[in-house]
């Protein structure tokens, strides 16, 4: 199931351009910028046409890597109609062309995981440093609602260089190549659970968990059990971002109704209520955390300070509030990562 909505394509430029320009040259960014005038139809000044042309032309060129860029934007931001599973189609094909030529060792495989009371298969990727034993720890990782496991591939490359662990990439429920399952806490805890147990049997036996955005609430759900060894929130929600009255900003309301697996814009009271399953709360009462980081920016529009603030003065966790940047310290992510890496390294190898 799936809906478009009213979204001006030029508000996305305002609050992702920084997003963007990290895997893309900037004047080829603002060139298709000035060519998009408008958001859902596939014609000439639409977005998923003006960022399509461009991947094609990178893939064209054997940019393979660039195309896989290009073509996550042209997807971007939710799996709305055809034209953006399209799109998502041709970023994995673009993807696997460009991973011979990754300073990562990397591996693409389906997994099947127990799920409400069957199965669910979805595709992971693992990548580590050249080289890495086998026997080293394991790290789950993954996007939010709109940025994907292929999407944040740079991030990644740079957190597997960093670390003396292997990444394993999901996309969580409801987004990329598992919006075949709807976003819901426990389905995505289930599938989360089934990832972690899996890990647990390829490396060391330890397993660290790395969520950013919405990917961060499944990351503070597994720190606050203590169903990994590490747990890293980056921009998660938890608990504010969950409560009735709040607002959305550049589009986030399509965004999230798609991933809970509406077909058309939910009503307030609907997504309130979709909402209200999510609040940590419960797991916030008890004491049963394993080791924690949490990391936001103080300007974030998406998910509340308080949502970062609410882990201070817990056991075994530590709590990183960037200046001057957004969501997920996105403008700033190098002193995020100064922050992560370090803590996942010491916190998994000691």
């Amino acid at each position: 199931m799936s809906f478009t909505w009213p979204l001006d394509p030029q508000d996305l430029f305002v609050e992702r351009y920084p997003q963007m320009t990290l895997g893309l040259p900037a004047d080829e960014v603002d060139a298709v910028r000035a060519a998009i005038t408008e958001m859902w139809p596939d014609r000439p000044g639409s977005w998923v046409y003006e960022w399509s042309a461009l991947a094609a032309r990178y893939a064209e060129a054997g940019r393979h890597r660039l195309a896989a860029q290009a073509y996550g934007w042209a997807k971007f931001p939710s799996l709305a109609d055809d034209p953006k599973r399209t799109a998502l189609a041709r970023q994995v094909e673009q993807y696997a062309l460009a991973a011979p030529g990754f300073p990562v060792e990397f591996e693409r495989r389906m997994l099947t995981v127990p799920y409400r009371g069957g199965e669910a298969t979805l595709p992971i990727h693992l990548i580590a440093a050249p080289g890495l034993p086998a026997d080293a720890p394991i790290v789950l990782a993954s996007g939010g609602v709109d940025s994907w496991k292929t999407d944040l591939h740079g991030m990644w490359e740079q957190l597997a260089l960093a670390l003396p662990a292997r990444l394993l990439l999901f996309d969580i429920v409801g987004t990329g190549e598992t919006a075949h399952l709807p976003m819901t806490p426990d389905g995505g805890a289930e599938v989360i659970a089934g990832l972690v147990a899996f890990a647990r049997t390829i490396g060391n036996g330890k397993v660290g968990h790395f969520g950013i955005s919405m990917g961060g609430y499944y990351s503070a759900r597994t720190g606050l059990t203590g169903a990994v060894d590490a747990s890293v929130v980056l921009g998660g929600p938890v608990e504010r971002s969950f409560a009735p009255g709040r607002g959305f900003a550049f589009g986030m309301d399509g965004i999230v109704g798609n991933a809970l697996g509406f077909d058309a814009m939910p009503s307030t009271a609907e997504r309130e209520e979709a909402f209200a399953a999510f609040d940590l709360r419960p797991l916030l009462d008890q004491n049963a955390n394993g080791p924690m980081l949490v990391v936001n920016g103080t300007d974030d529009v998406h998910v509340p300070l308080d949502d970062t603030l609410v882990f201070e003065g817990r056991r075994d966790t530590r709590v990183e509030l960037i200046p001057d940047t957004g969501h997920c310290a996105i403008s700033r992510f190098g002193e995020a990562m100064a922050v992560i890496a370090p803590w996942l390294k010491d916190t998994l190898i000691g």
